[in-house]
């Protein structure tokens, strides 16, 4: 029964992805119309209102959420929509000060406060039953706001709010599903920070024309560049060696987090990391291409195969 749910999930994708294809066979419909009309039947089976949020907008974790236990799934699905909704600050406020204000509107909802909203709504009753945790949600906002305070002066501060963001969101995904473990949630910071370096690699062309370089300027200066340039420049040849090192950095993380136990009641929390492999293996020269089958089948293997 997973089996089949999960290999389901390559036809779960936002429809604009040219990866997705199947079989043509004669006498039946096209395959987009084939996958399409899958794709709908799935939605109204398994998604929720905040489960098609994060398919559309996430779809990375969106898949590896399909490996959560169902009674867990639409907690997690909640935490992932609310670091979406955070994640946005930067990108949608013009100014620093309205990127701080819309995250202090995120901190109220998750102090309690009532706020009608599509996201926030689930949130409030996913904190109130206990399924998500309140101070993991406001260390990831707190991380959100060094993001608003714009260049990242030091190594050990990049470290940090990888740590606290992107890890602290793999830790999160964890204590929803139940890990209790303080081992095992260290493994799951680590493989989280890497997907959240990966992530970085990936999406450095949009940072880039947002006016936005996420590397520590001291890395930058050592290379003779500034976080400015680094921003106007996103691929530049000058630029290689400082990423190389820190996506090198990130390959440490998933190395040591592969020696910490991680129980399977959780593998959903843990699967971004195959992604960060795949994605950490070599640097792009230009823009990262689309995701595609082979990274959904690899998703879908690791998440399979899991026997820790």
């Amino acid at each position: 029964m997973e089996r089949a749910r999960c290999l389901d999930a390559l036809t779960l994708c936002p429809r604009h992805d040219p990866s997705t294809r199947v079989a043509r066979v004669p006498g039946l419909a096209s395959p987009h119309r084939l996958v399409w009309a899958r794709e709908k039947r799935h939605h109204a089976a398994m998604l929720s209102p905040i489960g098609e949020i994060v398919r559309r907008h996430d779809p990375d974790r969106f898949l590896t959420a399909l490996f959560a236990p169902p009674e867990r799934r639409e907690a997690l699905l909640t935490l992932y929509a609310f670091n979406h909704e955070i994640a946005r600050a930067r990108e949608v406020a013009s100014q620093p000060l309205l990127a701080l204000i819309r995250l202090q509107w995120w901190r109220e909802v998750v102090e309690g406060e009532a706020k009608p909203h599509e996201v926030a709504t689930p949130l409030a009753e996913a904190l109130a039953e206990g399924r998500l945790s309140r101070p993991d949600l406001l260390a990831l906002i707190a991380a959100r706001e060094t993001e608003v305070e714009g260049e990242i002066a030091t190594a050990d501060a990049w470290r940090d709010w990888l740590f606290a963001g992107a890890g602290g969101v793999s830790v999160a995904a964890g204590q929803a599903l139940g890990v209790t473990s303080p081992e095992a949630l260290e493994g799951l910071r680590l493989s989280g920070a890497a997907y959240g370096v990966a992530g970085l690699l990936r999406s450095r062309g949009p940072l880039g024309r947002r006016g936005w370089a996420p590397w520590p300027a001291d890395r930058l200066a050592l290379a003779g560049l500034t976080a400015a340039a680094a921003a106007a420049a996103p691929f530049d040849p000058a630029l290689v060696p400082v990423l190389a090192e820190l996506a090198a950095e990130a390959r440490g993380w998933l190395h040591r987090s592969r020696d910490i136990r991680v129980p399977r009641v959780a593998v959903a929390a843990w699967l971004p990391g195959t992604l960060a492999r795949r994605d950490l293996r070599s640097l792009s020269v230009g823009e990262p291409r689309p995701r595609g089958l082979t990274d959904r089948a690899a998703v879908l293997w690791a998440g399979l195969s899991y026997r820790r």
